[in-house]
C-alpha cells in the first residue's frame, strides 16, 4: 500500500506536435539545465495556478473588498518571499509573468546564477550528489523553490570535495 498524492503535477500540451512549441520548450530545457520537458511543464502548471489564483482575487475584490484586499496582500507577500515578485510589484504583475520567472527561482538556476557551478548541468550535478547547502541543511532536489532569504545561504558543504578553492570543478568557472 502506498501513500501520498498519486496526481499529476502538471498538464501536458493539448498538441503534442507543434514544431514552434517543441523548439522554444527544446531552449528552455537545454537553458535551464531541465532533466526532461516535464520539469518545464511543472513550472508552466505552477505558473498557470499563480495566475489563476491572481484572477480568481482580481474578481473577488468586487463583492467583499476587504476580505478580498488581505487574501490578496497574503498571495503577493508569498511570491515576494519566493522571489517571483519584486518589493514594489502587486497583485496584477503576476498576470504577466511567464515561464522563465518561475524557473529563475529553482534551486540549480540560483546555483548557477551565484557562480558556484560553471553550467547549469553542472548545478545540478553538485545538488544532486549533494554537496550544496542551504542554511547548512544539504539539499539535493534541484526544482526546490528558493526564497529570498534562503539565496545568500546557499554554499557548498564544508564536508564536500568542492569546498576547497582550488577544486578542477570550482576553477573552470571562476574568471582569471
Amino acid at each position: 500500500m502506498t501513500t501520498g498524492n498519486a496526481t499529476k503535477r502538471y498538464e501536458t500540451p493539448n498538441h503534442p506536435f507543434q514544431g514552434e512549441r517543441i523548439a522554444e520548450e527544446a531552449g528552455l530545457v537545454d537553458r535551464y539545465g531541465l532533466e526532461s520537458k516535464e520539469e518545464l511543464w511543472r513550472a508552466q502548471s505552477r505558473l498557470r495556478d499563480f495566475r489563476r489564483e491572481a484572477r480568481r482575487l482580481l474578481g473577488a475584490a468586487q463583492g467583499d473588498v476587504e476580505a478580498a484586499n488581505a487574501r490578496g496582500e497574503e498571495f503577493v507577500a508569498r511570491l515576494r518571499k519566493i522571489g517571483i515578485l519584486n518589493e514594489n510589484d502587486d497583485i496584477t504583475e503576476v498576470l504577466s509573468l511567464d515561464e522563465t520567472d518561475v524557473l529563475e527561482r529553482r534551486l540549480q538556476t540560483v546555483v548557477y546564477r551565484q557562480g558556484l557551478a560553471s553550467t547549469p548541468q553542472q548545478a545540478r550535478q553538485f545538488l544532486v550528489h549533494g554537496h550544496v547547502t542551504v542554511d547548512g541543511a544539504r539539499v539535493t532536489e534541484p526544482s526546490k523553490f528558493v526564497t529570498v532569504s534562503e539565496e545568500d545561504a546557499i554554499e557548498f558543504d564544508e564536508n564536500s570535495v568542492l569546498s576547497d578553492e582550488l577544486h578542477p570543478a570550482r576553477a573552470e568557472g571562476q574568471d582569471e
